[in-house]
């Protein structure tokens, strides 16, 4: 057959985590003791309350379509933490509920953006935010944010990559990768910079409630009118309540854009699940001790690896304040040689680490800086310890 597929398909990158982790899994099935850090979800099950609240809506019969952007009990759920948690005022009709917080972005940016309009992303970033933008017909434009710098990027530096085609930036913090925060001051230079320049800001707060050592998360959104109205803010249940598979992402934003993601939707999935929406309630409005503990345990194992990783030779990792990874700067390792070969790429490091010590690590090329290495803290302490140590008789086999 001569028939052409999609261009835009052809030129998706698989995801690199997912197939870490898959690869580690499919280990592991084989009986193999393999310590993975790749994974991006906690290791803890869903607290108890929230799913007794999905049983009772399978017994109740909840099991029918919900209105396409979510159901008003759900919507008035967020609204409320909005206000509570965020202090940003948003109404029912300003939210979205949607599949995940990767579905809620691919909505934002189906919704905002037209054929070559440009998105600034800030590196290192999340792996999946240039392949959404692309799907949407945009154009990725990367700022890279300097290790000296928390690796976070300056409003000079935004200023300078900002075109006529410019739509939106997108704005992660706690970041995934670096689990670095944005300060007050540095988003109100953001956000002057984004209002000045009239474009969008996509605001990925996933892990708002993930941050550490008397930190705390702050919403651009909150900090002025001017900067409410530019802002789509875009959260979810996964990280915060070990709902990975429960697939509940939501978004606040002008009812405009509300109105253009939910028809965008009703068309591609109809609507969430209905019974991950009545367990997404009660994660919300109800006991919030489970989600207190994993945070708090979190932190344990934050401190741990980044006391541990700062004592190993070759690497070296910025103490991280928010989400659940460590990103470590292994460029001294890529001018070594592990068994009379030079390693050069993250890649090849993290091919190593897996096949010979069994122990799996994100390799950072895919999101913008190929000298680093993300672990996740989202596993056991037994399995960090574990894990640390052998990668740390690796360090010490290096010439």
């Amino acid at each position: 057959m001569s028939l052409t597929l999609s261009r835009k398909a052809q030129a998706v990158k698989p995801s690199s985590t997912l197939a870490i982790t898959a690869k580690a899994k499919e280990l592991k099935a084989q009986g193999i003791d393999v310590v993975g850090f790749g994974a991006g979800e906690p290791d803890f099950d869903t607290p108890e309350n929230i799913c007794n609240a999905a049983i009772s809506a399978i017994n109740s019969g909840f099991t029918k379509y919900t209105p396409a952007s979510g159901t008003n009990e759900l919507k008035q759920a967020v609204c409320n933490k909005f206000e509570k948690f965020n202090n940003i005022h948003y109404t029912p009709d300003q939210i979205v509920i949607s599949n995940g917080g990767k579905h809620s972005l691919t909505n934002v940016f189906q919704a905002i953006l037209n054929p070559g309009d440009e998105v600034i992303i800030p590196s290192p970033y999340w792996l999946s935010y240039p392949e959404i933008v692309m799907l949407a017909d945009g154009e990725p434009v990367f700022v890279r944010g300097e290790q000296e710098n928390g690796y976070k990027v300056t409003v000079e530096q935004l200023q300078a990559a900002t075109t006529e085609k410019t739509k939106a930036l997108i704005l992660n913090s706690p970041s995934n990768p670096t689990g670095m925060i944005y300060s007050e001051e540095e988003l109100l230079a953001i956000a002057d910079y984004v209002v000045k320049n009239d474009i969008y800001v996509v605001a990925d707060e996933m892990y708002e409630y993930l941050v550490y050592d008397g930190n705390r998360h702050i919403s651009i959104a909150s900090l002025n009118e001017e900067i409410y109205k530019r802002t789509i803010t875009v959260s979810g249940l996964a990280k915060t309540y070990a709902m990975t598979g429960w697939r509940i992402g939501y978004t606040g934003s002008s009812v405009e854009i509300a109105k253009l993601m939910s028809g965008i939707q009703s068309h591609q999935t109809s609507n969430p699940n209905s019974i991950a929406q009545k367990a997404a309630v009660e994660a919300l409005t109800g006991d919030q001790s489970s989600m207190e503990m994993m945070v708090r345990e979190f932190d344990a194992r934050r401190k741990y690896m980044h006391e541990k990783i700062s004592s190993m030779h070759h690497i070296s990792a910025k103490e991280p304040y928010g989400a659940f990874y460590v990103f470590a700067d292994i460029s001294k390792t890529l001018e070594m040689s592990y068994k009379g070969k030079k390693i050069e790429t993250s890649a090849e490091f993290a091919r190593i680490l897996i096949e010979d010590y069994n122990v799996a690590v994100i390799p950072c090329t895919d999101f913008g800086y190929d000298d680093h290495i993300r672990l996740s803290y989202a596993i056991s302490i037994e399995q960090i310890e574990e894990g640390l140590s052998r990668i740390e008789k690796f360090l010490m086999e290096l010439k």
